[in-house]
């Protein structure tokens, strides 16, 4: 197997995994279990922050589910029409995930450093978006891309921060808000990061593609 089709192949997995774990807090009582275990009985009695918690993690999974279909050149090509479709809902859901992952971000485990973390992740994937909108509005591709490729890798923290917690938690047995705290950060600044090495080779290698190999 090429190299580039496993990347893919892992690529879409863990989009399609992650992407569908939010069903977990609909079929199970979570009270006590994974990240509700670190909040306060007030806060999980709170109307407010439960309805802006469903509407991150659901959104957010159809963001997941989606997002990761536009980056293959072979769908895209072959249907048009379904990928402009499937943009506008991943765009839809980011907009509606972003706005109440900010909510939810001011009530974060782990103090400032979490809330300034995973709030600066809520604003940076509603900003990435709204530039990958308005870019596509204008008809400018390039940029419309290279906007889809920061924000998909803020989607793609959801994937990372779910492989970090258990390395650091139950690997390595570092206490959980200490762990959570480094990240709050660690899930979604190195993941720009390697989103703008991308882009940088794409600008310099004309023919480069993100997407799937032919």
């Amino acid at each position: 197997m090429k190299r580039k089709t496993f990347a893919w192949i892992l690529f879409a997995f863990l989009a399609l995994s992650v992407g569908g774990y939010p069903l977990v807090y609909y079929l199970v009582d979570m009270h006590g279990k994974g990240l509700w275990a670190s909040k306060t009985a007030e806060l999980l009695e709170s109307t407010a922050w439960h309805t802006a918690f469903y509407i991150h993690i659901t959104f957010g999974g159809i963001a997941m589910l989606t997002g990761w279909t536009q980056f293959s050149q072979k769908l895209r090509d072959r249907y048009l029409n379904t990928h402009r479709t499937i943009g506008k809902i991943y765009v839809g859901s980011v907009f509606l995930s972003s706005i109440a992952g900010f909510y939810i971000a001011l009530f974060a485990s782990g103090g400032i450093t979490c809330v300034l973390g995973f709030g600066g992740l809520a604003i940076a994937w509603f900003f990435t978006v709204l530039m990958a909108y308005t870019r596509i509005l204008k008809r400018d591709i390039k940029q419309h891309e290279n906007w889809m490729i920061r924000n998909y890798a803020l989607t793609f923290a959801a994937v990372t921060l779910r492989i970090y917690l258990p390395l650091s938690t139950q690997l390595l047995h570092i206490d959980f808000v200490a762990a959570y705290r480094v990240i709050s950060w660690l899930c979604w600044v190195p993941n720009l990061i390697v989103a703008e090495m991308i882009i940088n080779k794409r600008a310099r290698t004309p023919a480069f593609s993100v997407r799937a190999s032919e």
